[in-house]
């Protein structure tokens, strides 16, 4: 009795009432407006999830997993990297060694940074360099740089690149910094300026040389783990004294805060939309029951039950919320799906590192534009359904 009435109500309800056009336009605002906040949500979210996504993919290539320092004077040594190998097999090492550079060629200076790597075991875990010297064969005193550098240094075929190093040597009665010539080989281009304009690879050899390093000793080894979350902590139980091992979101933390605050703040304005939009449902929901009020106070004398009433309400204001919010995901899902397989968007590549729109919506996102959604529509739902049951029946009759 209790459902077959609720029923009967709503239906009657969402009817067009020609006598009161302007319930139904409100209601149908609300419909809208909720469809498109939910749309518009969805999309942004994925947008800003796309670009975390690729910039952490491109930081994950250029920063490592995770990286063995030393945290004193003592540098690692061969013995170290061969101890980890035997505790976690299932991880790839590549030592290097580093120093900070000036770049000179002809009147042009500028600094970077140089490792020296065995290009082997690098290009296993840097898939950037990889692909940069896929087709090249490096030899003692040769050079893989930026994109950004070759550009502004006009850098083709076989061309020498002095480098200055920190290092000096001494002359005369003064010193002089250390400088090398190198065979300009290949370039790399990871997406990411800061890195392509400072960043250059050479042997390990070539650098040891230079800067008069014993051998099997390294600055550093840049390790390659599909777990890098779990993998730290199990390395930091087995590290020797003097050596510390960090994550790659541990060198970027301020960047990734930064972009997570940026998504929050950006979901709960767009939230308001929705909530906004909810409005418009409070209203329509309000004058049917102003409008209705003789019905209602002659349905509760006839022995109607005041739950069968706000039943009714809150079912017709969740209809039109939730009908809204599954227009709305399908809408966005629609634009998602557009923007992702259409160039509708272009992006500057030298600036975000892809012509392409970057989209990826994940799962906790949706759930809590859904969930959130809800609680909305369910909220403004509740309170002209908790209205309508607030009539002075006799009152109502008497007077109406």
């Amino acid at each position: 009795m209790k459902q077959s009435l609720s029923n009967y109500l709503v239906k009657k309800y969402l009817r067009f009432d020609k006598s009161q056009p302007f319930i139904t336009v409100t209601a149908l605002l609300a419909f809208v407006g909720v469809a498109i906040g939910v749309m518009v949500l969805l999309i942004a979210m994925a947008i800003m999830n796309g670009f975390d996504k690729e910039f952490e993919r491109k930081l994950f290539t250029m920063n490592y997993p995770l990286t063995l320092h030393p945290t004193t004077f003592n540098l690692i040594s061969e013995t170290d990297v061969s101890q980890l190998k035997k505790e976690f097999p299932h991880l790839k090492f590549s030592p290097y060694l580093s120093s900070q550079v000036i770049l000179k060629k002809g009147s042009k200076l500028e600094g970077g940074l140089i490792f020296g790597v065995d290009f082997e075991k690098e290009k296993e875990i840097n898939s950037v360099l990889e692909k940069a010297i896929k087709d090249v064969k490096i030899d003692k005193y040769d050079i893989v740089v930026g994109n950004e550098l070759r550009k502004d240094y006009y850098l083709q075929g076989n061309e020498k690149l002095t480098l200055i190093f920190t290092q000096s040597d001494p002359g005369g009665f003064s010193l002089i910094p250390k400088m090398k010539r190198f065979n300009y080989k290949s370039y790399f281009e990871s997406g990411l300026t800061a890195y392509d304009k400072a960043y250059m690879f050479t042997t390990k050899e070539s650098l040891a040389k230079i800067l008069n390093y014993p051998q099997d000793i390294y600055d550093g080894v840049h390790i390659y783990s599909e777990k890098p979350f779990e993998d730290i902590e199990k390395i930091k139980k087995v590290l020797p004294d003097g050596i510390t091992v960090v994550g790659w979101w541990q060198m970027n933390g301020n960047f990734f805060s930064a972009l997570a605050l940026e998504k929050r703040a950006l979901f709960i304005v767009l939230m308001l939309i929705i909530l906004i939009a909810s409005l418009n449902i409070i209203s329509s929901l309000l004058m049917t029951v102003m409008n209705r009020r003789h019905e209602i106070a002659l349905l509760l004398s006839l022995g109607a039950y005041k739950e069968e009433i706000k039943k009714a309400f809150f079912l017709l204001g969740t209809i039109i919320g939730g009908g809204g919010m599954l227009f709305g995901v399908v809408l966005g899902f629609l634009g998602i799906f557009l923007l992702g397989s259409f160039d509708l968007v272009n992006l500057p590549a030298d600036v975000y590192g892809s012509s392409k729109l970057p989209l990826e919506l994940s799962l906790s996102d949706f759930l809590m534009i859904t969930i959130g959604a809800s609680i909305i529509v369910a909220l403004s739902a509740y309170y002209p359904a908790y209205k309508s049951t607030q009539i002075d029946v006799l009152d109502t009759l008497r007077n109406e």
